[in-house]
């Protein structure tokens, strides 16, 4: 039998946090809080969308998070493990039995001159809006450049030519890293269709970026009105700032129940966790299997058992190239790539079923955690933002 009362922090509201917190809420004597900065949830596989206006890549809480889940707007500033006590930055403290670390990645450093002061991010919310204005005040026929050959910085590149952006990619090596050969070959001649300029090879590399151009390792000028930098994730430096150990990227090392080996009261899931002997790629894919994983070795501690380790499967990856175009390339269950792929209008839509699915199940879990609150329970949020219609800001239908 569970104890009651045992109070759960959740710290980030993305795709692996909600997954936990909604796993969490559905047990009776287990109270949740999740704490997040924004009072939305993010689509962070959408933002490239939210850059050119096919979607708007938010989805309000009380879509997607039970409603006996509360609430905190607010940023988490330091973790005392000791008191078992959250410190966030609007002054207040949230006191835990047990914590998820959840927080995410961001846009990395990317330790070029100017990079950062001139080069635009599309890894979070605000600079997805920030880069919207940049490129709405340049001129149609402006240069721009992507840096990074990554899913993100495919995808952002199709998406702007599909407008009829001049476009070049910046690889720094090869285009799609992680694809098969057979699977690179369609994203290429989908870009060359869109009219997008691929760079690639080991000289094809930034090492600077001013107002309005980017200098290249093996000495060429490319004009830039706007650039855009994909390659490269962070993670926040909170479990670090808190004493715990992390690896060299700055995510929280855990065992492979993604317990802390500092704590066991505390939990990671997401792009913040790093399993000492079981690496993983940082995705919304891996994201949503660390949050159940990570809810289920709360629960079997509250209940007295052993955890289990938690396995990961992956399917594969699927890349967006415009509205009307996308390939998927399929993997091993180890996310080893194989020859397997599906692309042209059958991959886009594949991969609109994608980016659906973990969105349907953050909001089967927000449904069956609310059903024990209309039971009785009596958590509450902090608050509680009301569902919105699914709109854009130039389209009130979601890219296909």
């Amino acid at each position: 039998m569970m104890n009651a009362n045992v109070e759960v922090v959740v710290v980030g509201g993305g795709y692996g946090g909600v997954m936990a917190a909604n796993r969490l809420a559905r047990r009776d004597g287990v109270s949740v809080t999740l704490v997040n900065r924004r009072p939305d949830f993010v689509e962070r596989i959408r933002l490239h969308q939210l850059v050119t206006g096919s979607d708007d890549a938010v989805e309000g809480f009380g879509e997607v998070l039970g409603g006996n889940v509360r609430l905190v707007v607010d940023a988490a500033t330091r973790i005392d493990a000791a008191a078992r006590r959250v410190s966030l930055a609007g002054g207040g403290t949230v006191s835990y039995d047990y914590l998820i670390y959840a927080v995410g990645s961001g846009a990395a450093d990317p330790g070029v001159p100017g990079a950062a002061k001139f080069a635009h991010s599309v890894s979070d919310l605000e600079g997805a809006k920030r880069l919207r204005s940049a490129l709405a005040a340049a001129p149609a026929t402006a240069p721009v450049t992507v840096v990074g050959a990554g899913p993100t910085g495919i995808e952002t590149a199709a998406e702007l030519a599909e407008l009829g952006r001049k476009v070049t990619l910046v690889c720094g090596n090869v285009l799609g890293p992680y694809l098969h050969p057979r699977g690179r070959r369609p994203v290429a001649r989908r870009l060359a269709e869109l009219g997008v300029t691929v760079l690639e090879g080991p000289r094809a590399r930034v090492t600077e970026v001013t107002r309005d151009a980017v200098q290249l390792d093996d000495g060429r000028v490319l004009p830039s009105a706007v650039t855009i930098w994909t390659a490269g994730f962070r993670v926040p430096d909170l479990a670090a700032r808190s004493g715990l150990r992390t690896d060299t990227e700055g995510r929280l090392l855990t065992d492979a129940t993604l317990t802390s080996v500092d704590d066991v009261r505390i939990v990671a899931a997401g792009d913040a966790a790093a399993m000492t002997d079981r690496p993983f790629r940082m995705s919304c894919q891996a994201a949503v299997q660390l949050g159940a994983g990570a809810a289920a070795t709360i629960l079997r501690r509250i209940a007295g058992r052993t955890p289990a380790p938690v396995r990961l499967m992956f399917a594969g990856q699927c890349i967006s190239l415009g509205r009307n175009g996308g390939v998927t390339q399929f993997s091993y269950l180890n996310d080893r790539a194989n020859p397997l792929r599906i692309s042209g209008r059958l991959g886009a839509k594949v991969k609109e079923f994608a980016c659906r699915f973990p969105l349907n199940q953050l909001a089967s879990g927000a449904r069956k955690a609310s059903s024990r609150a209309s039971h009785g329970d009596s958590a509450a949020r902090l608050e509680t933002p009301q569902p919105k219609p699914r709109t854009t800001p130039s389209d009130t239908r979601r890219g296909a």
